[in-house]
């Protein structure tokens, strides 16, 4: 059916990028159609802040209302959380901090009638080890899927730079097996990030390797979404810059890779490459991919 589906020009794959929402997240779906998107992700508050105003009814409708208009189910969109929060923190105090925080954004997806939230996992700064910090980060998500409903805690992989956790597969699955309600729990694999922690991405055998190590240590249950980014770091660097896709490491195979397998349909899958001018070709060039 799927492919019946292709043929009649209906794409199984949800393309977009992390949109501005200048002026309130009711732009972001707009902001998203304007670039052909049938994706997007977005930050419901200023990711560099830790508190901000609540949402609005006139916010919240005119959100719900935009993406009715422009055909963006929740399955489609895939927020991010502030930047700030770290789920590990090894400092009671700040670990705290970062817990309301988080619980705060999940509040925000619940408002928005959004399904998912997307997150770095955390860091152990060096005064924790990696087992404590893995443990605290699934107790953070523990404590916050407890206070809500209905939103999906969606885990990072990360490019393992500083102390970041979350760079290889093992970290994931290991967060994953200490939450207690794992229907609310997932992973973004995002391209770049995979590659500077060390996975090969670069060939179609490279990818078979690499996406039946996650498939094996994690599982394409657990898939909720995927960034795709290039790389401007070699392979291992541990280092996360990203690039416009097909101008860095990462080269073009990959995207060829993903958009003509069917594990990664009807999931949002978002360019956060580094030139917005260019999302809507990057979008196009994605989509022309899958036919």
């Amino acid at each position: 059916m799927p492919d019946l589906f292709n043929l009649r020009g209906v794409s199984m794959k949800y393309i977009g990028a992390h949109v501005s929402t200048a002026g309130g997240v009711e732009n972001a779906p707009l902001n998203a159609a304007k670039i052909g998107a049938t994706a997007f992700a977005l930050f419901t508050k200023n990711q560099r802040q830790w508190t901000a105003k609540p949402l609005t009814e006139e916010n919240i409708s005119a959100f719900k209302a935009n993406c009715a208009k422009h055909n963006f189910e929740p399955a489609q969109i895939l927020p991010h959380d502030s930047y700030l929060i770290n789920l590990g923190h090894p400092e009671t105090e700040k670990l705290e901090k970062s817990r309301t925080a988080f619980l705060d954004e999940m509040q925000r997806c619940e408002q928005l009638g959004l399904d998912r939230l997307n997150f770095h996992p955390g860091s152990h700064l060096k005064l924790i080890d990696e087992k404590t910090c893995l443990a605290t980060i699934a107790e953070s998500i523990n404590q916050t899927l407890d206070q809500t409903q209905g939103v999906i805690a969606v885990i990072e992989n990360t490019a393992g730079q500083g102390t970041n956790l979350g760079f290889q597969f093992e970290h994931l699955a290991t967060i994953i097996e200490q939450v207690n309600d794992q229907s609310r729990v997932g992973v973004c694999l995002d391209t770049c990030h995979t590659f500077a922690a060390g996975y090969d991405l670069r060939t179609e055998e490279a990818c078979d390797e690499t996406f039946d190590r996650f498939h094996e240590l994690v599982g394409f249950e657990f898939l909720r979404g995927m960034h795709l980014n290039d790389s401007k770091k070699e392979l291992g660097s541990r280092v996360d810059r990203h690039h416009s896709l097909g101008k860095g490491e990462l080269g073009l195979e990959v995207f060829k890779y993903i958009m003509a397998d069917d594990r990664f349909d009807h999931l949002p899958l978002i360019l956060e490459t580094i030139d917005d001018s260019i999302w809507d070709q990057e979008i196009a060039l994605l989509r022309n991919m899958e036919n």
